[in-house]
């Protein structure tokens, strides 16, 4: 758990809530006090801060992303489709039934676009940089909305809570190539666990990605608790 994925959890968890609710109740409520509850959770070690000052600044940042939102909520006001989940567990189909491979993930909000009777895929991003052209985000929602839900994807947008009014609409990846991508990466991933062969490419020393795990593994993190999907959490100390 790092600072940033804290703040994105908890104004994540505040966004997210309202996609269940009938539109023209949105806004009825407090989403200011709805933060604080869901803050107090991640407030500490439990959010990854190193102290109060940090925290601080995070939470100020947070607040201002619910404050954009309730002065600028275009289209959180209008109808939006919300994907079933089985037992808990996240929004899945089976990606390749040859590979045996599912593909899950959660979409941050559909907006239901009436007069073509499609959706709009809208991704909220709270951190600071534009999201990689590159990355594998955006073909994953693609292929999960067009396979859980029945109306086409139409539009795709991201909505960057720390600068911007409004969503940011991206190009649409083509269907096909989107599936591919995702395939050949995922079969990339089921090999690498078959074989439990983890290699860097940035060799023994490691990204930024793989060194905080490394240092857990070797111990050097310290556990504060377990998250609501069951996975361990841990800080680097």
């Amino acid at each position: 758990m790092q600072p940033p994925l804290a703040l994105g959890q908890a104004v994540h968890d505040v966004l997210e809530s309202l996609s269940v609710l009938p539109a023209q109740q949105r806004l009825n409520r407090s989403l200011h006090n709805q933060f604080e509850e869901v803050w107090s959770k991640i407030s500490g070690k439990a959010g990854g801060f190193k102290n109060e000052n940090e925290e601080s600044e995070y939470k100020e940042r947070g607040k201002g992303m619910i404050k954009r939102v309730l002065e600028n909520p275009g289209m959180l006001l209008n109808k939006a489709i919300k994907i079933k989940q089985d037992s808990g567990l996240p929004p899945h189909y089976l990606l390749s039934e040859k590979d045996n491979i599912i593909l899950c993930g959660k979409i941050d909000w559909l907006e239901y676009l009436q007069e073509e009777d499609s959706v709009h895929v809208v991704d909220f991003k709270t951190g600071k940089h534009d999201e990689d052209e590159n990355s594998l985000q955006l073909p994953i929602y693609l292929l999960l909305a067009t396979n859980l839900q029945k109306r086409k994807v139409s539009k795709a947008s991201y909505w960057y809570l720390d600068r911007e009014n409004t969503p940011k609409e991206v190009g649409l990846p083509n269907a096909s190539e989107a599936y591919e991508k995702v395939l050949e990466t995922a079969k990339r991933m089921k090999l690498a666990r078959q074989l439990q062969s983890f290699k860097c490419p940035k060799g023994e020393v490691g990204c930024f990605v793989c060194q905080p795990f490394e240092i857990v593994y070797r111990r050097g993190g310290e556990f504060i608790g377990t998250s609501d999907s069951k996975q361990d959490i841990f800080i680097i100390t």
